[in-house]
């Protein structure tokens, strides 16, 4: 079940305050969750900021954000039997990913090796994040990621891209 960015929720159709962060969220019964739809879930968020009149994400941290929900989805369709779910937040200054799934067990993010097939999601969300929350439940973990929308005050830039990590130095 997805919960559409076109249905107003109660304090949006009272006019309050413009600045409050845009939700979607979705949920996947077992076996029905796919990391295109997580993808096209972000792009449906961050085109919905704009057709409110938000300031545009950056192309850099739109691809990145993608890269972030698509490699949390697959973690949880690989590793998790059962349901999960999605839950995107935007704010003025940081995109938060959440995914849920079933699984009790702590991810850990493997070093990166280019001679190893697969193994790299993990790593790349922390690399595209300025954190990445593991909360562990008694029924599965939900995992967040925090992508700022602000750039950093020290270096003017939004942080390490996926595409900046992968180019050798």
């Amino acid at each position: 079940m997805a919960i559409p960015l076109t249905k107003k929720t109660a304090d949006e159709q009272a006019g309050t305050d413009e600045g409050a962060p845009l939700r979607y969220g979705a949920i996947w019964g077992e076996g029905a969750a796919r990391a295109a739809d997580a993808r096209q879930a972000l792009r449906a968020i961050l085109g919905h900021a704009l057709r409110t009149g938000r300031t545009a994400v950056p192309t850099a941290l739109a691809v990145d954000a993608e890269l972030a929900a698509s490699e949390l989805v697959t973690n949880a369709i690989l590793h998790a039997p059962g349901p999960c779910g999605m839950t995107l937040q935007l704010s003025s200054d940081e995109l938060t990913i959440t995914v849920w799934d079933s699984s009790t067990e702590k991810p850990a993010a493997k070093m990166a090796d280019p001679r190893r097939i697969g193994g790299h999601g993990l790593h790349l969300v922390h690399t595209v994040s300025t954190r990445v929350v593991v909360a562990l439940r008694e029924t599965g973990k939900r995992i967040t990621a925090h992508l700022p929308l602000a750039p950093n005050q020290a270096t003017g830039a939004l942080g390490t891209t996926a595409l900046q990590a992968s180019l050798p130095n």
